[in-house]
C-alpha cells in the first residue's frame, strides 16, 4: 500500500501508543478466525422454544382461509400466531413507508412472505408445526417490470397508498420518482459531435453475509422483552418494534449480538418482531435462526435496474450532455427505495463535470423479492452504466479511455448536477493516474518453467477445460463516485458515551455507542480515538444496546465519520473536565496549569511542550468522568421535486479500478488476474482496516460482475436460486490480487479530515471486470452478471 497526500493534524498530537494512525488488531479478529467468535444464532437461553415462520409459497394471492388447527395440535408446540392474533392495531412496519405487514392480511405480495409463525419446544417439532398449517390462495396477476406495473390497468401492489411520495409520482406502482435537471439538455447535444446511447441491465444481488438472521427474545418481569439480536441499527429496529407489541420504548430493550455480515440486509426486520411476539405469548425465551434457504427470502436484495444513457462529446473530448432514465424494481414493499432512488439519480452522471444534464431515476412496486439497502446503493448500478459510456465515447472520439476520463474529471470546487458544489479534494484525475500507472500482472501467468499450463491459473481452473487455447486478456478501467452518510436533510446524528476512571492503578477509558459492528472494525477505531484523545492505553468498548443514544445505522459508509465523530466529541467534553480537576488539585502550585496548552498523553498530563505535570491516577482519584453526547455533521436539505437541485450530501468519496482479465473466448469462461485499485481515504485512521475493507468492496463488486443474480421467474415472480449452491459468490479461488493505493487528502468537515471507505470500492470495481472483458472479447456486454453465453452466443 502506498499512502501519500496532504497529512492531517490530529487535534491531539497524542503519542499514546494504539491511536490513530496506527494498523491495531481487531479485538474480534482471533475468535473469528478460529471460529470461537459467539454469532447471534450461538445464543442459548435456559428453558428456550424455537421460532418458525410459515412464508408464502406464491408471490401474488389474495388469502381465502388458513387452518392453524392440526399445527397447534402438534405436541410441543406452544403457539401459532397469524395476522389476527397481532396484539395491537399497529401491525405494518417500515423503514421510511410504514407498508410491510408483519404478518400477511388479505394477500400475499411477493414469494415467501410471512403468513405465520409457530414456537414450540425443538426447531424440528416447529418446522413441521409449520409445514401443517393450511392455507388457501386465489392467485392474482403478478407485476414483474415497468410496463406491467404502470399499465393503465394494472393491479396495485398497494391499494389506498398515502405515503408522503403518492403525490409526486405518475403511477400507484411507483415508489418514488426523482429528477435531476440541470442546464439546457436539448440546447447542449447540438454542440455535440458524437453522441452514445446504452441500454444497460443490472442484476439483483444478494448481500450474501454468511451468518443468518438469529436472534433471541426474552420475556421480562416488567411486561417488557429483552431482544438480543445481529441487526444494522438497533433504535430503527426499536422505533418499528415497540408500538406492534404495545409496548413503550423503555420496555423494550434491545442488545446487539454476534453479526455475521450485513451489508444493507439487515437494515429492514426480518425476525425481531416474530421472536417477541412468541415470547411474550408464551413466557418463554424464543430463538429464531433462519436457514440459508428463508435467508434468501428474509432480507432485501440490490435493486435490479434497467438503466437508458445517452452522452454527447465534442471533438476533442469535452462531455457536452447526459441524459438518463434510471429504472430500479423495489420490488413488493418500499424499505430504502427513496433513498435508493435518490443516491441513483443525484449520482447518475458520475464523478464527471457535465453541465447539462436531464436524469429520471423512479423505483417500482412490483411482486418481485423486496430490495433496499446493499453496500453503494443505487450508486452501484448507475456506475456500471455511465463507465460503459465513457468507454463507448472514448473510442468514439478517438481518446485513450483514461485520458477522456481525465479530461473530464471533476475536482473541488466542481459543481454537481444538483448545484451541490464539491468543496473538499476530489481526485479523480489522480486516482486514475494511479491506478493506470501500477505495474501489470505478468502475462501468461498460468505456463509454468517447462511450459507447461498450469490449468489452477486458467478461466476453468480445475475444472481443466483449457489449456491455454482461445485464452485473451483484456484490461480495463473505471472510477465511481459514492457519497457517505445519510443525505436530503435526514436528521444524521450519533450518540457516545465516554467514562474516564481508575481501575487497578491504571486510568481506563470507557466507550458506549450503539453502533453496531458488523465486521467494518468500528470497535477497533473507537478504542484508537480514545487512546488518541484521552492520553490512556486501556479502553474498554461497552456491548451496543439501546441503553445510550442513538448511533444510526451501519451503513452508507458512515459510522467512522458520524459515530467517530461522537466518540471524539465525547473525549474531547471528557479531557476538558479531566483537566478542571488537574487545575483544581494541583493547578496553583504549577502556573503551567493556566498558561500552556495541555495534552494527555501516555496516562499524564503534559505541556504542548511536553513537560509533565501530573499522572492521571492523581488526577482523578476516585473520581470518575463521564459524558455522554450527540454529534451531527454539517445539515443537508432534500431534493427538489421538479428539478433535483440542493446541498443533498454530506461528503463524496472516489475510488478507481484497473481490472486484468482472461477469458476464454470459445467456453465463454473468465478469470479476473487483478483488481487494483486507488482511493482517497481523507485520513487512514487504521491503515491495515483501511486496506481490508477497500479489498472486501472491491470483491462484492467483482460478484456482481461475473457470477452474482437472484433469478426471479418472470411469469411467477418465484426465485429460483435461494441457496448458495445456485447464488454463487467470490470463493478464495475466484478473488484476485488486489493491490491497493490509499491516498489522504482530508476533507476539513470531517473528523480527522476522514472519508467513508467501505462502499466506494463496490462502486467502480463491477464496470472495470465489464470493460476488461469487452476489451478482451470486442462484445458491448451491457448487463451484469455476464454469462458464459453472452461470451460465447450460445
Amino acid at each position: 500500500m502506498g499512502t501519500t497526500g496532504t497529512p492531517t493534524n490530529l487535534t491531539q498530537g497524542s503519542k499514546t501508543r494504539g491511536g490513530i494512525g496506527e494498523s491495531t488488531l481487531r479485538p474480534d479478529g482471533i475468535l473469528k478466525v478460529t471460529g470461537e467468535f459467539a454469532y447471534s444464532s450461538d445464543m442459548w437461553h435456559e428453558d428456550m422454544l424455537w421460532g418458525q415462520i410459515l412464508r408464502s409459497t406464491v408471490a401474488h394471492a389474495e388469502i381465502v382461509s388458513i387452518d392453524t388447527g392440526e399445527a397447534l395440535a402438534t405436541p410441543g408446540v406452544y403457539a401459532v400466531m397469524t395476522y389476527d392474533d397481532l396484539p395491537t392495531e399497529v401491525k405494518n412496519y417500515g423503514l421510511e413507508i410504514q407498508d410491510t405487514p408483519v404478518l400477511a392480511h388479505g394477500k400475499v405480495r411477493h414469494h415467501g412472505e410471512p403468513v405465520a409463525i409457530v414456537a414450540a419446544d425443538h426447531p424440528e417439532t416447529a418446522r413441521r408445526a409449520a409445514a401443517k398449517i393450511k392455507v388457501e390462495y386465489r392467485e392474482l396477476p403478478v407485476i414483474t417490470d415497468e410496463a406491467s406495473a404502470t399499465a393503465p390497468d394494472a393491479i396495485l401492489i398497494h391499494e389506498g397508498r398515502d405515503d408522503h411520495h403518492i403525490g409526486h409520482v405518475p403511477h400507484p406502482n411507483i415508489v418514488h420518482r426523482q429528477p435531476i435537471v440541470r442546464g439546457n439538455v436539448e440546447e447542449a447535444a447540438k454542440k455535440a459531435d458524437f453522441v452514445v446511447k446504452g441500454e444497460y441491465t443490472f442484476g439483483m444481488q444478494d448481500q450474501a453475509f454468511l451468518g443468518p438472521e438469529s436472534g433471541l427474545a426474552v420475556p421480562a418481569e416488567d411486561g417488557g422483552v429483552d431482544l438480543y439480536i445481529a441487526t444494522q441499527w438497533l433504535h430503527s429496529d426499536l422505533r418499528q418494534i415497540a408500538p406492534v407489541l404495545g409496548l413503550p420504548e423503555d420496555k423494550v430493550r434491545m442488545t446487539l449480538s454476534g453479526v455475521g455480515g450485513a451489508f444493507g440486509g439487515r437494515e429492514d426486520l426480518s425476525m425481531q418482531i416474530h421472536a417477541c411476539l412468541l415470547a411474550l405469548r408464551t413466557g418463554k425465551p424464543v430463538k429464531i435462526v433462519y436457514n440459508r434457504f428463508e435467508s434468501f427470502f428474509g432480507h432485501v436484495h440490490r435493486h435490479p435496474a434497467k438503466l437508458y444513457y445517452e452522452h454527447g462529446a465534442t471533438k476533442d473530448g469535452k462531455l457536452t450532455h447526459l441524459k438518463a432514465r434510471i429504472v430500479l424494481d423495489g420490488g413488493a414493499y418500499a424499505s430504502a427505495s427513496p433513498a435508493v432512488v435518490g443516491n441513483a439519480s443525484s449520482l447518475g452522471a458520475g464523478p464527471y463535470v457535465i453541465d447539462d444534464v436531464d436524469i429520471e431515476a423512479i423505483a417500482l412496486y412490483t411482486n418481485n423479492p423486496p430490495c433496499g439497502a446493499m453496500r453503494g446503493f443505487g450508486a452501484v448500478q448507475a456506475c456500471f452504466a455511465y463507465e460503459a459510456q465513457m468507454d463507448k465515447l472514448a473510442d468514439k472520439v478517438g481518446m485513450d479511455r483514461v485520458a477522456f476520463r481525465q479530461l473530464n474529471a471533476m475536482e473541488q470546487g466542481t459543481v454537481m448536477p444538483t448545484g451541490q458544489v464539491v468543496d473538499s479534494p476530489a481526485p479523480v484525475a489522480e486516482l486514475l493516474r494511479r491506478v493506470k500507472a501500477m505495474p501489470m500482472p505478468p502475462e501468461q501467468q498460468w505456463l509454468t518453467a517447462g511450459e507447461e499450463a498450469d490449468v489452477r491459473q486458467l478461466p476453468g481452473g480445475l475444472s481443466n477445460t483449457t489449456h491455454g487455447e482461445g485464452v485473451v486478456r483484456g484490461v480495463g478501467y473505471a472510477v465511481g463516485i459514492k457519497n457517505v452518510g445519510f443525505s436530503e436533510g435526514f436528521d444524521d446524528y450519533s450518540t457516545a458515551k465516554v467514562r474516564m476512571e481508575v481501575v487497578g492503578g491504571e486510568p481506563v477509558a470507557t466507550v458506549h455507542t450503539a453502533m453496531a459492528e458488523v465486521g467494518q472494525g468500528g470497535v477497533t477505531v473507537h478504542a484508537q480515538i480514545a487512546r488518541t484523545e484521552l492520553g490512556v492505553t486501556q479502553v474498554t468498548i461497552q456491548p451496543a444496546d439501546t441503553q445510550v443514544g442513538s448511533a444510526g445505522s451501519t451503513s452508507a459508509s458512515r459510522q467512522t465519520y458520524v459515530t467517530g465523530g461522537a466518540v471524539k466529541n465525547s473525549c474531547e467534553l471528557v479531557r476538558e473536565k479531566v483537566l478542571e480537576l488537574g487545575r483544581r488539585k494541583f493547578g496553583t502550585y504549577h502556573p503551567a496549569w493556566a498558561t500552556a496548552e495541555l495534552l494527555l498523553e501516555g496516562g499524564k498530563v503534559v505541556t504542548d511542550g511536553g513537560e509533565v505535570l501530573a499522572d492521571l491516577v492523581d488526577v482523578l482519584g476516585d473520581e470518575s468522568v463521564e459524558i455522554e453526547a450527540e454529534w451531527r455533521h454539517r445539515p443537508t436539505e432534500a431534493f427538489d421535486l421538479r428539478t433535483g437541485q440542493g446541498f443533498g450530501h454530506v461528503q463524496y468519496t472516489f475510488a478507481a479500478h484497473r481490472a486484468v482479465v482472461e477469458v476464454d473466448t470459445e467456453l465463454g469462461l473468465v478469470k479476473v488476474i487483478e483488481l487494483a485499485c486507488a482511493q482517497d481515504v481523507g485520513k487512514a485512521l487504521n491503515p491495515l482496516s483501511v486496506v481490508g475493507q477497500i479489498q472486501g468492496g472491491t470483491t462484492q463488486g467483482l460478484g456482481i460482475a461475473v457470477m452474482e443474480e437472484i433469478i426471479v421467474d418472470p411469469k411467477t415472480a418465484k426465485v429460483k436460486n435461494p441457496s448458495f449452491t445456485d447464488y454463487l459468490i467470490p470463493t478464495i479461488l475466484d478473488t484476485p490480487t488486489i493491490p491497493v493505493d490509499v491516498l489522504e487528502l482530508a476533507d476539513d468537515h470531517a473528523p480527522y479530515g476522514l472519508r467513508g471507505i467501505g462502499e466506494a470500492p463496490t462502486l467502480s470495481s463491477t464496470p472495470a471486470v465489464l470493460a476488461a472483458i469487452r476489451n478482451a472479447t470486442g462484445l458491448e456486454l451491457n448487463r451484469t452478471p455476464v454469462r458464459p453465453e453472452h461470451l460465447t452466443g450460445k
